[in-house]
């Protein structure tokens, strides 16, 4: 445990990419393609069925983590206004995107639909509305109040990333007290049910962003102050033996949901008090359980460890550095393995199929960008130096 964590300081110091980030998220991303299946028992080897949190709220508190990372980088060297202005064209990379998923999933979801003679399919996806008035869907999505299902993420991260340009700047002078900040915005959006509204139901973002915020903004502090950060995952075994009774908690709570004789043994008073645990406004026990496994995963998994350079995990890191079109992959190939799975077969080997050759095209997608990425900066650093040879 000292080398790995002189190995993290090393990393720190340094200004390395700790490989967890990409690894984690690449995770995340495998398990919201499986877990976007409807009646996919593969899924049950995914985190939301042993524990109150899920792969939404690795991908955020990541996401937050490496949007300090990365502008934090460029805040210091070229200062607010460039920063800020990375930050923005990143935000309207993602929009462009999102629009072009948005009629790419909606046409999938319609031709589908039309070609199973399944009007169902545009009901349960949430385009219902589409085909009633597309004017005013059309309009709506624009402001992303009108959307499939599977595409609240996109949003969520959209705007959360809008606000970093305001935040970027005291986050580097004072993480701790934006972090007070944003608990306090958290508290409130739960306290009072702000959130923004939707089309066409007049219902609210199934990812409330004035609640999640929190997450995103403590992995940007959590960045910031890497002494924080060391002393979170240093091992202490009262704090141990805490996280490893709130999962256990969490989980005995998770399978009491599929389990009558388990619910059973919860007392009344109980459940009344914890439910209900509400994904939408990041319910405080979604994060306590997210809190117990970070702890209990970044201690048996430091930075330094040689295994998240091998061959092995290279798949998953991939789609963690390629994780905009994994996951715009990964909403499409997730209703054609539905339609597989209604039309076709819903066999336990087809379910076992669908999955792998889903993730397996996922890989093959960030194995294609990372080759042509590293293929093109090459070029572009020959073409620099015949320039400067040339001079």
């Amino acid at each position: 445990m000292t080398d790995a964590r002189a190995a993290i300081g090393n990393a720190d110091a340094a200004g390395a990419r700790d490989p967890r980030l990409d690894f984690f998220r690449g995770l995340a991303l495998w398990f919201i393609f499986v877990n976007h299946i409807p009646a996919n028992q593969i899924s049950w080897l995914t985190p939301r069925n042993f524990g109150l949190s899920d792969a939404t709220e690795i991908f955020v508190f990541i996401s937050g983590y490496t949007a300090a990372l990365v502008y934090g980088r460029t805040l210091e060297r070229q200062g607010i206004a460039v920063a800020g202005a990375q930050v923005l064209h990143r935000c309207w990379t993602l929009y462009v995107t999102y629009i072009i998923l948005f009629f790419a999933f909606t046409a999938q979801i319609a031709y589908t639909a039309r070609t199973f003679d399944n009007p169902l399919f545009a009901e349960e996806m949430g385009i219902a509305g589409y085909f009633q008035d597309p004017v005013a869907a059309l309009t709506q999505a624009l402001l992303m109040k009108f959307r499939p299902a599977n595409l609240d993420v996109l949003p969520l991260y959209i705007v959360l990333l809008l606000a970093f340009p305001l935040l970027l700047p005291a986050l580097k002078r004072n993480p701790l007290t934006v972090l007070a900040g944003s608990g306090a915005l958290y508290a409130a959006a739960r306290l009072w049910g702000w959130n923004l509204p939707t089309y066409p139901d007049g219902g609210v973002w199934y990812f409330n962003p004035f609640a999640w915020q929190f997450l995103f903004v403590l992995g940007g502090a959590l960045q910031f102050r890497p002494d924080l950060r060391a002393g979170a995952t240093r091992f202490r075994r009262p704090t141990a033996v805490a996280a490893v009774a709130i999962l256990l908690a969490s989980l005995f709570l998770a399978l009491s949901w599929k389990f009558a004789p388990l619910h059973a043994l919860i007392p009344v008073l109980l459940t009344e008090f914890l439910y209900p645990i509400s994904k939408t406004d990041l319910d405080p026990l979604r994060l306590l359980h997210f809190f117990a496994l970070a702890y209990v995963v970044l201690w048996l998994v430091p930075a330094g460890a040689s295994w998240l350079r091998g061959a092995v995990v290279a798949p998953v890191l991939d789609c963690g550095r390629q994780s905009l079109p994994v996951f715009c992959l990964g909403v499409l190939l997730s209703f054609a393995g539905q339609t597989v799975l209604v039309h076709v077969s819903s066999s336990l080997s087809a379910q076992f199929l669908v999955t792998v050759l889903g993730i397996a095209a996922m890989v093959l997608l960030a194995r294609f960008l990372t080759w042509y990425r590293s293929t093109e900066r090459a070029g572009r650093q020959r073409g620099a130096a015949a320039r400067n040879m040339g001079a």
